[in-house]
């Protein structure tokens, strides 16, 4: 029994670390492909050479942070297989479907318009380019859709039946299982936290290259455009987390009450613990530095409305509390952190002193990688928190996993951790390199096969064209 529980935890960390390397790329490239959507869009609107610059720049990165998301995606998907084929027999009639149409629908979306995207813009037309472009941002959004309706069916499941072997099957239609309670707000905030990983991702490598030369049209505008992002979104995203967490709430109090590390019933209003060290042993947190009853607002909206605790939790249903509570106060953190540089960006524009501001940018620079870090605090927030259940409730993990030998787990755990560092690490400093590289002023475009379209100027002639736009706060 205990080599059997030591077998089932590697393969959760084997399949932890697995999908945390994927979801830090399609996080990325569901934003930088709306991004590059955008840019293609005002060149086409403006003719101005400093999105066709800036195009260019985005995409060369794009190309490689895609390859990398579908190279680990695929890896992750044979543990299916391997290490859970117990969950996959038992719930693959409900989720295997719903992984199917991404592949018929996203898939094969991004898959026809990718090559025209990366290798035809000096082959088409640009506005069959810009249909490619607008293809593959589509896509990526569509592939969100059906994975997130995937993992939010298994926490919220709904519309399901049990016939005789045990597995769970569609009881009436898919429309139940695919717009499960959770789904619309797990794919609004998984979306908004995407974008928001790219603007601070694009406005790092922008403020880089401001403090190197605050001059840089390319820098100045892809800047400027991250920063609009984070004022903008990031607002709407800590609303959304809101509503998100009255949901979750509803459909999964026992998640709610580790992350707010209440451990015991609270009749007449619960405080907001800030900070704290969460002590399971003893059913308290320690050192809690709390606001009284501000819990119960937030959730309830009333200061005195009661609140139940993991007290009324059997004890083998409780997720793990110390996890939970911190992955979910680095990610409030981090937002509200989005939340400041937004608000700083919009102070400086409104003094007209966005690019000459060197505290803001190194700001910037820092909080670079903060969407990603953000990301995965809340894919350990709600994984984390839907334990001991992989369809919450109703199947447990222990019950879930294929018969393991610990040994054989941990020897393909070590390899993914050696082969995934070396592969994608040497991915990411490939990576670090495009980003350092400056944007050009003026690009070249290759001689052989200008972009041409009716009414339109030669490609090389609109990447010669006005910059001056770029340039002006």
């Amino acid at each position: 029994m205990v080599e059997n529980d030591l077998a089932i935890n590697l393969a959760r960390v084997q399949f932890a670390f697995t999908v945390s390397f994927h979801f830090l790329f399609p996080a990325f490239t569901i934003g930088i492909a709306s991004y590059l959507a955008v840019l293609e869009g005002l060149w086409l609107k403006t003719d101005k050479g400093v999105y066709a610059n800036l195009y260019r720049y985005w995409l060369k990165i794009f190309a490689v942070v895609f390859a990398m998301g579908v190279v680990s995606g695929i890896v992750m998907s044979y543990q299916f297989g391997t290490n859970w084929s117990v969950f996959s027999d038992k719930a693959g009639p409900v989720i295997g479907p719903l992984m199917a149409y991404e592949v018929l629908t996203a898939f094969f979306l991004e898959a026809g318009f990718l090559g025209v995207m990366l290798f035809g813009i000096n082959k088409v037309g640009r506005k069959l380019h810009f249909v490619a472009t607008l293809a593959v941002a589509v896509g990526t959004f569509i592939s969100a859709f059906w994975i997130l309706s995937v993992n939010s069916w298994m926490q919220t499941p709904v519309g399901y039946a049990i016939n005789d072997v045990g597995q769970f099957v569609p009881a009436a239609g898919w429309w139940d299982i695919v717009w499960n309670p959770s789904f619309p707000y797990r794919l609004v905030h998984t979306v908004l936290a995407a974008y928001l990983t790219t603007a601070f991702a694009v406005g790092a490598v922008g403020a880089w290259h401001l403090l190197r030369d605050g001059t840089n049209p390319g820098a100045r505008k892809m800047f400027s455009m991250a920063m609009w992002m984070a004022a903008l979104v990031a607002p709407a995203q800590i609303f959304m987390g809101d509503l998100h967490g009255l949901n979750t709430l509803e459909h999964q109090p026992a998640k709610v009450m580790a992350m707010e590390g209440h451990y015991q019933s609270h009749p007449d209003g619960a405080p907001l613990i800030l900070f704290g060290i969460p002590n399971s042993a003893d059913k308290r947190v320690d050192y809690a530095i709390a606001i009284p009853k501000a819990s119960s607002l937030i959730l309830k909206h009333d200061l005195n409305a009661p609140l139940a605790g993991l007290d009324t939790i059997p004890e083998a249903d409780q997720p793990p509390v110390g996890i939970v509570f911190w992955s979910f106060r680095i990610m409030v953190g981090l937002g509200f952190a989005m939340l400041g540089i937004g608000l700083w960006s919009l102070f400086a524009r409104s003094r007209k002193k966005l690019y000459d501001w060197p505290w803001l940018h190194r700001a910037a620079l820092a909080m670079g990688p903060s969407g990603f870090i953000a990301v995965l605090a809340g894919w350990v927030t709600t994984e984390v928190g839907r334990q001991p259940f992989t369809v919450y409730g109703l199947l447990r993990t222990s019950e879930s996993a294929a018969p393991l030998d610990a040994p054989a787990v941990a020897a393909s755990l070590l390899a993914f951790v050696l082969v995934y560092f070396i592969v994608f690490g040497a991915g990411i400093v490939y990576l670090f390199k495009l980003a350092a590289k400056p944007p050009e002023a003026h690009e070249p475009t290759p001689d052989d096969a200008p972009i041409r379209s009716a009414g339109t100027t030669p490609a090389a002639a609109v990447l010669e064209g006005d910059h001056e736009e770029g340039v002006a706060p």
